[in-house]
C-alpha cells in the first residue's frame, strides 16, 4: 500500500504540471481570489473523479487476462508519456462565468469536468489495475493534485511564469514511459 500511495502521488503530481486543470486553477485563482473554497472544490471534484477512474481500472483488472493486462498496461503508460509531450492549453474563455453560486461548487463542477478524459484521470485507471488498493490510489492521486493545484491556487498567475513546462514535461514523459517498462519487467501487483 505505501508503493501504491507514493507511486501514485508522485505520478500525478509530475502529471498535472502545466495541466489544463492546473491552468483552470490559475483562471479561478485570478477570477475569485479565494483560494481556500478553489482548493476544497478541487479536492471533492477530484476524490469523486479519481474514484470513478479507480473503479473502472480495478473492473479491467479483473476483467482482462494477466499477461494482455501487462501488456496493455504498459502501452497505456507509454500513451500517458507520449501525452505528456504534448503541451495543454486552457481557453480563458472556456472558464466558469461569474456566478451566485459559491467558488466552492463552481470549482467543484468546473473541476471534474475538466477533469474528464485528462491525462491524470487516465493514469489513477492505470494505476489502478497496477496496484491492488484503490483507497491507496485515489489517496496518492488525489494528494499529487493538491500538491499542484492547492499552491497554484494562492499565488496564481506569478508562479506560473516562472515554472519551466518543456522541461516538467520531458520529465513527466520520462517517468510515464519509466513506469510502462516497469509493468514489462515486474507483474501486476496482487
Amino acid at each position: 500500500m505505501p508503493e501504491a500511495l507514493l507511486v501514485s502521488t508522485l505520478v500525478v503530481a509530475i502529471g498535472e504540471l502545466g495541466d489544463k486543470t492546473q491552468l483552470l486553477t490559475l483562471v479561478l485563482a485570478a477570477r475569485f481570489r479565494k483560494p481556500w473554497p478553489i482548493i476544497a472544490g478541487i479536492l471533492v471534484a477530484t476524490v469523486v473523479n479519481h474514484t470513478i477512474a479507480a473503479w473502472v481500472g480495478h473492473w479491467v483488472r479483473d476483467a482482462v487476462p494477466a499477461e494482455v493486462l501487462r501488456w496493455a498496461l504498459a502501452l497505456s503508460f507509454f500513451a500517458v508519456a507520449a501525452w505528456a509531450l504534448k503541451p495543454d492549453q486552457f481557453d480563458a474563455s472556456d472558464a466558469p462565468p461569474a456566478s451566485n453560486r459559491s467558488v466552492f461548487a463552481v470549482t467543484a463542477v468546473a473541476f471534474f469536468l475538466a477533469e474528464i478524459g485528462d491525462k491524470t484521470q487516465i493514469a489513477t485507471a492505470i494505476l489502478a489495475v497496477q496496484f491492488s488498493s484503490l483507497v491507496a490510489v485515489v489517496a496518492g492521486t488525489t494528494l499529487g493534485m493538491l500538491i499542484v493545484d492547492a499552491p497554484t491556487a494562492f499565488i496564481g498567475d506569478a508562479a506560473a511564469k516562472k515554472i519551466p513546462f518543456r522541461a516538467v514535461r520531458i520529465v513527466a514523459a520520462a517517468l510515464f514511459a519509466g513506469l510502462g517498462v516497469w509493468v514489462l519487467v515486474a507483474p501486476v501487483a496482487g
